[in-house]
């Protein structure tokens, strides 16, 4: 028989069969959470510190009541104990997800944050930047609103998994989404960044994208590099304008793209930029 895959939940190393969800439980019904995905190489969280900055901010707005035990450092140790039971400390893929527990809509039993801890081995390829470009599309389905709540890695993931459903019955490698202003937002599990003469822009965060953590790493290297960049409004023709366009995420770095519809885009600037940015940090 395969091994056993484990995880944590509240702090309880267990077999993955073994975890137990309650049907009322507020996650389950409403989505009531928040989830990191982080990545593990030779037994260390890469840009740990971006990750539990965004967690411990995203418990605050959601209104958890955090335990004073509960810190960055404990998370860690919790994350890297589960990750050696599984022998996925060299090279892995970390969901972090939180959730509220049970109750009803008005009638919460506890704003602890309960939390489960998954693992999952990683391919090598992963450090490396595509070497074919994606081909990708924008669906129009569903919207990413604009509030105080989009820029969090909610529970609530719905119009990021309808997008990747459809992205993937149209064979393509990702989808974007736009904002209720027909403007770019990102994609299902990544930001977007378009390269237009000479300039790099991605949507700022009030546009309804996700506040990513190497989307933060990679313009605090342009700020300290002089590199010129815009987090500003993306208009979706901008896209059909772009010299080059590239997704980045906390697992890859960065992919670059090679076709949108009829657009076909090069990777010149963002082989670059994994060069001199991503490299060194795997």
């Amino acid at each position: 028989m395969p091994q056993a895959i484990y995880l944590n939940q509240n702090g309880r190393v267990i077999k993955e069969d073994k975890a137990n969800i309650s049907p009322n439980n507020r996650s389950f019904r409403y989505g009531d959470g928040c989830f990191e995905t982080m990545k593990i190489i030779d037994n260390k969280i890469l840009l740990s510190n971006y990750h539990f900055e965004r967690l411990f901010s995203s418990l605050q707005l959601l209104q958890f009541v955090v335990p004073n035990y509960l810190t960055a450092d404990y998370l860690q140790a919790q994350i890297l104990e589960v990750a050696k039971k599984n022998y996925h400390n060299k090279l892995a893929r970390v969901r972090l997800t939180i959730y509220r527990g049970d109750g009803g809509l008005y009638d919460v039993i506890s704003h602890f944050p309960n939390y489960i801890i998954q693992t999952w081995d990683l391919n090598p390829a992963n450090n490396l930047l595509n070497e074919n470009g994606l081909v990708i599309d924008v669906f129009t389905d569903a919207k990413k609103v604009c509030d105080n709540y989009s820029h969090i890695k909610s529970n609530n993931y719905l119009s990021y998994a309808m997008a990747a459903l459809w992205a993937k019955k149209h064979h393509l490698n990702d989808a974007i989404l736009l904002n209720p202003y027909n403007r770019v937002a990102d994609a299902t599990i990544a930001n977007i960044f378009v390269i237009k003469n000479g300039i790099i822009k991605t949507p700022k965060l009030t546009e309804g994208c996700i506040s990513g953590v190497m989307r933060r790493h990679l313009l605090q290297c342009f700020k300290e590099d002089n590199i010129r960049f815009e987090e500003a409004e993306v208009e979706a023709e901008e896209l059909l304008q772009a010299h080059e366009i590239f997704l980045t995420n906390g697992i890859y770095g960065i992919r670059w793209v090679k076709q949108l519809r009829e657009n076909n885009y090069t990777n010149d600037v963002s082989a670059l930029l994994h060069k001199k940015f991503i490299r060194p940090l795997f």
